[in-house]
């Protein structure tokens, strides 16, 4: 399935240059299906209490684990697509 690759792929440069930058929570979003796409469920120990952004990072990909590698792609895709219109 090279063709969600490719988009994959391409999303990811395009998501670099946004017209706007997103909120936070897409922001997190994008990082979470980025990684489940990429890298498969979260791997590691969450990080400490007090590392906020690792932690948000971390949970926002938790919240994406056991959606396939394929899926999380075509949502990564989707959503930079709607974010560049």
């Amino acid at each position: 399935m090279s063709g969600i690759n490719d988009k994959f792929e391409q999303a990811a440069i395009a998501a670099k240059s946004l017209p706007a930058k997103p909120d936070n929570e897409t922001l997190l979003q994008l990082y979470a299906l980025y990684k489940q796409g990429s890298s498969g469920d979260v791997s590691g120990e969450k990080p400490g209490f007090f590392d906020f952004v690792a932690t948000a990072k971390y949970e926002a990909w938790e919240g994406f684990k056991g959606l396939d590698q394929d899926k999380a792609k075509q949502q990564y895709v989707d959503l930079v697509q709607q974010l560049s219109a």
